[in-house]
Order: C-alpha cells, then sequence, then structure tokens
C-alpha cells in the first residue's frame, strides 16, 4: 500500500513517537511510506535521520491555507492509497485536502481520552472510514460522542522491544539522587492531565514510610514552576529532581524501583509500556485507559485519580517490598510481550486499512 502519514504537532511527545513507529514499522513491512508534518517540528528532524520519506508542511492550526494547500497538492502528487491522520489537526486538513476527491482511505487515530469538542469534531471524524482508538476507554468516549461504532477499532499503542541500555544509575546520581536510594520515577509532559501536582502532594506520606525515598519527574511543560513552587512548599527539598525533557529513558527508566503515573485523565500513556518493557513495577492511576495496561495486583497497582492517601499508600506498600517489585515488573513484562509491543501495533493497524478498504 501506499500510506500517507499526517502528523502537524511542533513538539515531541508519545504520539510523535507512536507516528514514527508506526511509518518504520510499515516502511519496513515493504509499504510506501510517506510522511507529511510541521516543517521546523521535532517529528521532522527526527523522521528525517530514520531515513523517512518527510514532507515538512507549514501546519499550524485547522484552517491554516498555506498547510492545507500542500497537503492537497501532496495528495495529488503521491496518490497514497490510505493517509492516517495522527492529530485533531491533521484530520482537519485531511479531510478538507481530499474534499470533492476521494483518492485515499482516510483513517484518524484518537489517542486522547477527551470528549470532542462540538459537533465540527464530530463532522471531521464522521468524514474517516475508520477511527482508531488507542484505548477501549477513548473507544467509549467516542461512542459516547455519537460516533458510529461500526466505524471505530481498537489498537493499543505499542513500543519497541528492547534492552535496558547501562549506566541508569550513574545518569540518576548525576541528578543528585543518592546511588542507594529508592527511586519513584514519573515521565510525562509536565501538564494538568498527567497531574504530577497528586504525586507530589503523595510524596511526604511515601516519604514518612521510606525516608530514602526518591523522587524523578522527567519531562518538562507549562506547569514546571507552579511544580517546583509545590515541592518546595511541601518540605520535598533534594527529595524531589525535576530532570526536565532527556533523551536518554533507555537508561533512566530501567534505573527507577518503581513507575509512577498520577494522570488524571490518560489515552493509554506510552511511558507505561517502556516501563512494562524495561521490567519496572507500577503504581498508576485508574484513569482513561491505564487499567487496560496496568493489571491491579498483578502487573502493578492502580488507585483513583486525584487521592494522594491512596497513591502514597499504594507507592509505600511497592517501594518497602522488593519481591513484589520483581514480581509486578515480571508480569508486566510478559504482558508487553503479548500486548504491547510496537510490532503488534503495526500489524493491527495494517489489518485495519485492509479491512476498511
Amino acid at each position: 500500500m501506499r500510506i500517507l502519514h499526517v502528523d502537524t504537532a511542533s513538539g515531541w511527545r508519545g504520539g510523535q513517537n507512536q507516528v514514527l513507529l508506526a511509518a518504520l514499522g510499515m516502511a519496513r513491512l515493504g509499504h510506501e511510506v510517506a510522511m507529511a508534518c510541521r516543517r521546523g517540528g521535532a517529528l521532522e528532524a527526527r523522521a528525517r535521520a530514520a531515513g523517512l520519506n518527510v514532507h515538512a508542511l507549514a501546519f499550524g492550526g485547522d484552517l491554516k491555507p498555506a498547510g492545507l494547500l500542500g497537503l492537497f497538492r501532496l495528495v495529488r502528487r503521491l496518490r497514497p492509497d490510505v493517509l492516517q491522520l495522527h492529530d485533531p489537526h491533521a484530520i482537519s486538513a485531511g479531510v478538507l485536502a481530499t474534499r470533492g476527491r476521494a483518492p485515499a482511505l482516510l483513517v484518524a487515530t484518537r489517542r486522547v481520552d477527551f470528549p470532542l469538542k462540538g459537533w465540527p469534531s464530530r463532522l471531521k471524524y464522521r468524514a474517516c472510514r475508520r477511527v482508531v482508538a488507542t484505548s477501549g476507554a477513548i473507544r467509549s468516549v467516542l461512542e459516547r460522542d455519537g460516533l458510529d461504532p461500526a466505524c471505530l477499532r481498537l489498537v493499543y499503542e505499542g513500543v519497541p522491544d528492547r534492552a535496558p541500555q547501562p549506566g541508569g544509575r550513574e545518569a540518576l546520581a548525576a541528578l543528585g539522587v543518592p546511588l542507594s536510594a529508592p527511586v519513584v520515577g514519573n515521565v510525562a509532559a509536565l501538564s494538568d492531565h498527567k497531574d504530577q501536582r497528586t504525586l507530589l502532594l503523595a510524596a511526604p506520606e511515601v516519604l514518612r514510610r521510606v525516608p530514602e525515598a526518591r523522587f524523578v519527574i522527567v519531562g518538562d511543560g507549562e506547569l514546571r514552576p507552579a511544580l517546583e513552587r509545590l515541592a518546595g512548599e511541601l518540605g520535598l527539598g533534594g527529595r524531589c529532581t525535576f530532570a526536565g525533557f532527556r533523551d536518554d529513558l533507555d537508561r533512566l527508566i530501567p534505573a527507577f524501583d518503581v513507575f509512577c503515573l498520577s494522570s488524571h485523565m490518560e489515552g493509554l500513556g506510552t511511558s507505561l509500556l517502556d516501563a512494562m518493557c524495561f521490567a519496572r513495577a507500577i503504581v498508576a492511576t485508574a484513569a482513561g485507559g491505564i487499567p487496560e495496561a496496568v493489571l491491579d495486583g498483578e502487573t502493578g497497582r492502580v488507585v483513583p485519580v486525584r487521592d494522594p492517601l491512596a497513591l502514597a499508600a499504594a507507592l509505600g506498600d511497592v517501594l518497602s517490598d522488593e519481591a513484589r517489585q520483581r514480581a509486578y515488573g515480571a508480569a508486566g513484562r510478559r504482558r508487553f510481550e503479548r500486548q504491547f509491543t510496537a510490532e503488534r501495533m503495526v500489524s493491527e493497524s495494517l489489518r485495519v486499512f485492509e479491512e476498511a478498504a
């Protein structure tokens, strides 16, 4: 098949990594793959470095003429069989660029469990032959928002199966974390729905039970100043490290004793899948699709959203029990191999394209 992936984001988050993994996986299987992405964005640079056929366009919103016209011309030149539209702006551009003519099958991807914003959003999703939800929770939201269940398909996100990189504890030590300290790690954008605030509010209670524990928050975003102030107000001092954006997660995550995701809204959470790949014990909240990845009492602990005391109790229990950490990690690794690899995500996406066509 000739497949054109479209993503309009400027930054680099889990969604853009999924776009890159999908494009690379489909190209390796012999499909003719191209990518349309924002000019100057993080995805453009990484996709070019990976050797993909990249077309950088002036994306900047639903109706920015330059980006829309660029995609219109690109579709007519490449004549793809499938446009996979990976974010809401990409869906708008893809629908408008193919109005009047339908040279390609339109497949939208929805990665967040937020409700659709009014009838314009519903219309553009309904214009696509298929809508891929990356968790059952997202599919349920789309059904409640009026999309036809017959057009919805569930394809879980996936990450590559790879070995941990060495030097994780040394990297943490460079951030000021003692080599012997048990570490709770969080990897997520510092934004409202990721809710690191609840993790910080839980930290003092965790420290009462496990005084030597340390918290490492990896990621950046608009809430970083407020979260750093809160950590200071809570007296966390050097016990909580804000590491910022990092490109060495394959050595940092394996060095965490417990991986924690405290979101109050979450499509699925690809950082959880990374933690499962590296056999880390997980404590997470019951937001969106998280309970579909983390099985409470089997691969980790799942607690209510925005409940610092429940989160602290679960973190304290797991941090205090190394045998439980190993058991959760091993079970999570087995679940990852069955359900959440990038190869499985690519093959199930291709099946959606084929049956829709």
